[in-house]
C-alpha cells in the first residue's frame, strides 16, 4: 500500500471517481489507499460536489507550508505527555476531525472538539486552544458557542478565574438525550400533519408511520442511554504508574 501524501494523479483519480458516483471505499480500493484517506481528502477540499483535483493539490501545498512555519510553535503549545509522539498525535487529531466533520460538525467546531478529546484533562482555555490550533481567539469563541449549544462542551472557571472548556464523561449521554428531544419535536409535528392532511391518506399515513417509528426508537434510545450511563464513568487503568487506579479493580 503506498504511503505518504496523495499525488496530483491520485487526486485526479479521486475527482474522476466522484464524478462517476463511486463510493469512497471503491475509490480508495482503486488507489490502494485506506478509505479514511479518501474521506479526509474529499471532506477537507470542498466535499463530493465541490472537489477539484488542482485546487486540492494547491491547498495541500499551502497547508504543508503553513505547518512547516508553525510547527515549532505548535509543538511547544501543548507538550505531549506519556511519551507520545507529537506528529502521531497531530495526525490522529486530523483523522478524528475528519470523522466529526462527516457526522455533520463544521470544520472549526470539529477541530476544537478533537483537540479537547485528545487532551488528558479534557479541558483547555481559549488561549490554549487558539495556540494549539493556530487560529484566532474569535474563531475559538465561535466554535465553543456552537458546541455548547449542542451540549458537546461545557464551561467552567478555574482557580485563576480563567474560563475553561470541557468535554466530560456525560458528553455522549447528553448527546443521546438531545437526539431523543429532536425526535420528539419531529414526532409532534408529524402528528399535527396527520390532522391537516387527513387520516388514512397516503401523505398522512407516511407521517404517522414515521412518527411511530421515531417514537419507538427514541424510547429505546433513552432506555439504553440510562442503562449505559455508568459505562461513561468506568475508570480503567491506562498507565502503569496511575496510582489513582490502584485498588479499584482488586480488593
Amino acid at each position: 500500500m503506498p504511503g505518504g501524501r496523495l499525488t496530483q494523479q491520485e487526486r485526479q483519480q479521486i475527482a474522476s471517481g466522484l464524478a462517476d458516483g463511486l463510493a469512497y471505499a471503491e475509490i480508495a480500493r482503486r488507489l490502494d489507499r485506506p478509505t479514511s484517506t479518501v474521506t479526509r481528502e474529499v471532506t477537507r477540499n470542498g466535499g463530493p460536489a465541490g472537489y477539484r483535483a488542482d485546487l486540492a493539490q494547491r491547498a495541500t501545498q499551502q497547508r504543508a507550508q503553513q505547518r512547516g512555519q508553525s510547527a515549532p510553535r505548535s509543538s511547544q503549545a501543548i507538550p505531549q505527555p506519556h511519551g507520545r509522539a507529537t506528529e502521531a498525535v497531530h495526525g490522529y487529531q486530523e483523522t478524528l476531525t475528519t470523522v466529526l466533520m462527516t457526522q455533520g460538525l463544521p470544520k472549526m467546531m470539529a477541530r476544537v472538539l478533537s483537540c479537547l478529546f485528545t487532551t488528558d484533562s479534557g479541558s483547555l482555555t481559549a488561549a490554549e486552544l487558539a495556540r494549539h490550533l493556530q487560529v484566532s481567539p474569535a474563531s475559538v469563541s465561535k466554535a465553543i458557542t456552537f458546541l455548547e449549544s449542542q451540549d458537546l462542551v461545557r464551561r467552567e472557571r478555574d482557580e485563576r478565574r480563567r474560563e475553561r472548556y470541557i468535554v466530560d464523561d456525560d458528553l455522549w449521554y447528553q448527546a443521546m438525550r438531545r437526539s431523543a428531544r429532536a425526535n420528539d419535536r419531529f414526532i409532534e409535528t408529524a402528528r399535527q400533519g396527520v390532522g391537516v392532511l387527513g387520516r388514512g391518506t397516503p401523505a398522512a399515513t407516511r407521517l404517522e408511520n414515521a412518527a411511530r417509528f421515531l417514537d419507538f426508537v427514541s424510547e429505546g434510545l433513552m432506555h439504553a442511554a440510562e442503562q449505559g450511563r455508568e459505562v461513561l464513568h468506568t475508570r480503567t487503568s491506562t498507565a502503569p504508574d496511575d496510582t489513582a487506579q490502584r485498588g479499584l479493580t482488586r480488593p
